[in-house]
């Protein structure tokens, strides 16, 4: 029997090599079950812990080496059970195969065997794990830029969502919030000052959510924690039921490190017209070595407030 460990689609060149790869590895691990037209199911079974990831096929394609979802990889590599839903496009799982499939768990006890069972998503995938965690109750749920509802009654002002107007949120597990009633912990990470994203968030307001706010990280949160190198440890902690606030924010610390992440928080600074934060920004990364464009403007910066008058504060623990 191949190690899921290492087992990967790499190989595959097109959507059906894919998907005949991946039923394959199902097969062995599991199983792969098609649900409808546009959705798949991969299961791994290996351990009391399982993951639960949302993921769209054309991000897991183009995201990993090895064509396999983000949630299989890190529930493989730490010896856990997994269950990917791979949307073949942007459906919102929204599908009566995928409400039966989660029926037929449900009718299965099949969540009851686990330990410790986690959703996790993000965007799209966020609000699949939201609004399919209630058939898991007590369960964790990890979700990143978490949508609540594309229906227009409740969220017509997020314009982001106007071409997914037509699919029907009001039937079952349709209102993401309301679907994590029965979670035991719930994290949403989101930059607040997204406001859509920001808004999204408020809607899922409620005593066992934890609210993990990261400003300046933008609206693509999950490329962007894999950058820092810490998206599989924050999944990870939740599926070792460690996951807290202190802890997410000590890993958040990377981003301090970040050149992406510290180019973003430039631009931010300076399209909002703060050279002064934006020059104090530059000189802080420039103490940690090297980065010569953040040296380069910061010179420009500097000779910029000069001209207008403004002196830069000493840095810390520097005599004037």
């Amino acid at each position: 029997m191949e190690d899921v460990r290492v087992a990967d689609a790499a190989g595959a060149a097109t959507k059906q090599d894919w998907i005949a790869r991946v039923e394959e590895i199902g097969e062995e691990a599991g199983y792969f079950e098609r649900l409808g037209r546009r959705h798949f199911a991969l299961f791994s079974d290996a351990s009391p812990v399982l993951l639960v990831s949302f993921e769209q096929l054309g991000a897991v394609r183009a995201g990993d080496p090895g064509q396999m979802p983000l949630g299989h990889r890190i529930a493989a590599e730490n010896g856990w059970s997994s269950l990917s839903i791979i949307a073949d496009g942007e459906t919102w799982y929204r599908d009566p195969a995928v409400y039966g499939y989660f029926d037929r768990l449900v009718d299965d006890s099949f969540f009851e065997d686990f330990d410790r069972v986690v959703f996790f998503g993000a965007g799209m995938g966020g609000y699949g794990a939201c609004a399919f965690s209630v058939a898991s109750p007590g369960a964790t749920v990890l979700a990143l830029s978490p949508i609540a509802t594309v229906d227009p009654a409740l969220c017509g002002w997020d314009e982001r969502l106007e071409d997914y107007r037509r699919l029907d949120f009001t039937s079952r597990y349709g209102y993401a919030p309301d679907m994590i009633d029965g979670a035991d912990r719930v994290f949403l990470v989101y930059d607040p000052r997204e406001l859509p994203d920001a808004m999204h968030a408020a809607l899922f307001h409620r005593g066992h959510v934890t609210a993990l706010p990261c400003p300046m990280l933008g609206a693509e949160i999950e490329p962007a924690l894999a950058r820092m190198e810490i998206l599989d440890p924050i999944v990870a902690a939740a599926c070792e039921g460690e996951l807290t606030s202190a802890l997410f924010y000590r890993l958040y610390r990377a981003r301090r490190d970040n050149t992406i992440y510290l180019r973003s928080v430039l631009g931010r600074l300076e399209r909002a017209e703060r050279p002064l934060l934006a020059a104090l920004l530059c000189r802080a990364v420039i103490r940690q070595g090297g980065r010569p464009r953040f040296r380069q403007r910061f010179r420009d910066l500097e000779s910029d407030l000069s001209d207008m008058g403004i002196r830069l504060p000493p840095e810390r623990g520097r005599q004037t």
